[in-house]
């Protein structure tokens, strides 16, 4: 038998979920004698975790796992592995079945756990092995896990969705919704933060339903705050919301403790009546603009952000112009805005009257001139405001200044003068606002 690899190549596409996944196949990785390389032509094993949410995810991975033929030919004992919501599709497993023989392993969201087994199949019998579970089982905790910083850490709460959105993919791929349990949850908090990490972002497909499963109906504010006040804990984020279920005990606790970030990612996906009973979000306009406005009302320094979808099947130009309208109301801060992509398998796929590929591009177009404007406008408010930043380390724009984040979740970029830690605490006025990102100049911390 060859001698175990030794280097591994990991490439993550898709959400935050996706990442969290990746620390941890990171993490068995290494605690099996793995190390990372950022190089596919140095690496014994290439991975690639996948998204499906959009056709263009997909489309990438099937690109790169067509690039890595060459090194597979040049090197056959190079193990290429794929999973991750992708392959959760049997449409799409099956295509990798047939097309990319040449990848040696496949498997799923719902056994990633099995990963260090599963690639001992593939050493030993130098065999393809495919273990793709259709559902999921009981969440297995524990994992060794390895974070991409010192001091962010992601920390998923429950995993799955049953909200069935009409375009979404995610609870066919991901499963029901199962929540981990607050003792494991808190003790992991417990146990970063002795290793040094202060910020802290719990992950779901919708947080708000956190605790629905479980015996004691523990709830999402309810962990929120205890997360929050962990000795050691300096921010706490949560990601994502679903409106319909965002409660106001939530907002009381985000009001009420000084750790937990004045930042809300909704979604509104849309703001036309009718194309959000089409989506099947359980909400209306008005349903969203009171909770808006009840943020507003309780956190006045709140950060609004969203998800917004233009052109899903049946939008017309009025329907659009009330999700203009929405925006032009709510005033995000930032939205993430996509044209619909048509998901194999969900109800939105298959409805009639499907929007042009054109018309869904100018839309989309049109949406983000309208919000780029309203971000700029919400970041010059800020000019000549102090903020106090954790310090990410040096700005990725220009490695002579550093860059932090603000509790609202305003990258800011500014003079270090001087040496400073990543996760440090400096306070930085503002003097120049761009549309994405922020310029200051640091203050004394007195």
């Amino acid at each position: 038998m060859r001698c175990a690899p030794s280097r591994y190549y990991l490439r993550t596409y898709g959400c935050q979920m996706n990442e969290n996944d990746s620390e941890r196949i990171a993490g068995m990785l290494e605690s099996v004698g793995f190390s990372p390389t950022d190089s596919p032509e140095d690496a014994d094993i290439i991975l690639l975790n996948t998204c499906c949410v959009r056709r263009n995810a997909e489309d990438k991975v099937y690109g790169l796992i067509g690039q890595l033929k060459r090194l597979k030919d040049q090197n056959p004992d190079l193990i290429l592995a794929v999973c991750g919501c992708m392959v959760q599709q049997e449409a799409e497993l099956e295509v990798i079945q047939k097309d990319y023989p040449y990848v040696d392993l496949v498997f799923g969201t719902h056994n990633l756990h099995r990963l260090p087994e599963l690639l001992d199949q593939v050493q030993s019998g130098r065999r393809r092995v495919i273990e793709v579970w259709d559902s999921e089982g009981e969440i297995v905790e524990g994992l060794p896990t390895k974070r991409q910083t010192g001091f962010q850490a992601w920390i998923t709460v429950m995993y799955g969705c049953n909200n069935f959105c009409s375009y979404c993919i995610v609870p066919y791929v991901r499963g029901r919704e199962r929540s981990r349990s607050r003792d494991s949850i808190l003790e992991e908090v417990r146990s970063l933060v002795a290793d040094g990490f202060c910020e802290f972002t719990l992950l779901g497909q919708n947080v708000n339903s956190y605790g629905r499963d479980l015996p004691d109906k523990y709830d999402f504010a309810s962990l929120m705050r205890d997360v929050s006040r962990i000795p050691g804990v300096k921010r706490v984020r949560f990601t994502t919301s679903h409106p319909k279920d965002m409660s106001e005990r939530l907002i009381d606790v985000i009001a009420e403790e000084d750790t937990i970030c004045e930042h809300i990612h909704l979604p509104l996906q849309a703001g036309s009546n009718r194309i959000l009973a089409r989506m099947n979000r359980g909400y209306t306009r008005d349903d969203y603009l009171r909770l808006t406005d009840l943020i507003r009302a309780k956190i006045p320094e709140a950060a609004i952000t969203t998800d917004l979808i233009v052109g899903f099947p049946g939008e017309t130009r009025p329907d659009f112009e009330d999700t203009l309208d929405m925006v032009r109301r709510v005033r995000f801060d930032s939205a993430f805005t996509f044209a619909f992509s048509p998901r194999k398998g969900t109800p939105a796929a298959g409805m009639d009257e499907q929007v042009e590929h054109q018309e869904r591009m100018d839309r989309l177009y049109e949406l983000i001139e309208t919000q780029n404007a309203i971000s700029k406008e919400r970041n010059l408010e800020m000019v000549g405001r102090v903020y106090e930043l954790l310090v990410e380390g040096p700005s990725s724009k220009d490695s002579a200044r550093y860059q932090g984040r603000t509790r609202t979740n305003k990258i800011v970029s500014f003079d270090p003068q001087g040496d400073l830690e990543n996760g440090s605490s400096v306070w930085v006025r503002i003097t120049r606002a761009k549309t994405w990102t922020l310029e200051g100049e640091r203050v004394p911390d007195d």
